[in-house]
């Protein structure tokens, strides 16, 4: 509205195909700021390679320290720098061999279990929740409330896998209309609508960022 232009900050991260591509998509400034004033003044990748290690580390715990003074914070940090860590040394040269539906799936499937380490501030709950999504809580992998939950959230489900994909900017067939911005603009104010429904509709919405 004041004419700044702001960099992407995230450039659909749930495409990617590795952990590396996944942190080169997601929270691009925050990745940047430190790159440029931790990992480089360190040596970055310039060093032999039980430094760069360290620098690594270095980096990802004070990206854990970034989100909150809570040990998960400070694991999930871990866990991602032991990830690429991982990838840098062994995986990288094996994961370009692999088809690219098995590398996302990868992708996914780490970074998912990222978020329960970040979710929770007691790790009893951590552990509980990853039982609980492998089915090892007593319920099984598929029940009742699964069920019920895919039946009453089927459209928010469908709309955010269709978002976090790049499949609405490849298509380029209603852009070269004359009417593109019209519905560009009726589509924003129709989402804009739905999520004030949805904030209306929960009845305890905080602000996330109160928890850093």
């Amino acid at each position: 509205m004041f004419g700044f232009h702001f960099p992407e900050n995230f450039n659909y991260p749930y495409t990617s195909k590795s952990i590396t591509e996944f942190w080169r998509r997601w929270h691009i400034s925050l990745g940047t700021w430190f790159k440029e004033y931790v990992y480089i003044p360190l040596g970055g990748n310039r060093v032999g390679i039980k430094k760069q290690i360290r620098n690594i580390f270095i980096v990802w715990l004070l990206t854990g320290f970034w989100h909150g003074a809570s040990w998960n914070f400070v694991l999930w940090g871990l866990y991602f720098g032991v990830l690429l860590i991982i990838e840098k040394l062994i995986l990288a040269k094996y994961l370009e061999k692999v088809p690219t539906i098995l590398r996302h799936i990868y992708t996914i499937f780490l970074v998912i279990i990222s978020w329960v380490i970040f979710a929770f501030d007691d790790m009893a709950n951590v552990f509980l929740y990853l039982k609980a999504m492998f089915g090892m809580n007593g319920a099984g992998l598929l029940n009742s409330e699964l069920i019920y939950f895919i039946q009453t959230h089927w459209v928010l489900i469908f709309s955010c896998i269709l978002a976090s994909t790049t499949v609405i900017r490849k298509i380029n067939i209603v852009k070269n209309k004359n009417y593109y911005p019209i519905i560009k603009n009726i589509a924003c104010i129709v989402m804009f609508v739905i999520s004030i429904c949805f904030l209306i509709g929960s009845t305890y919405n905080p602000f996330l960022y109160f928890r850093f």
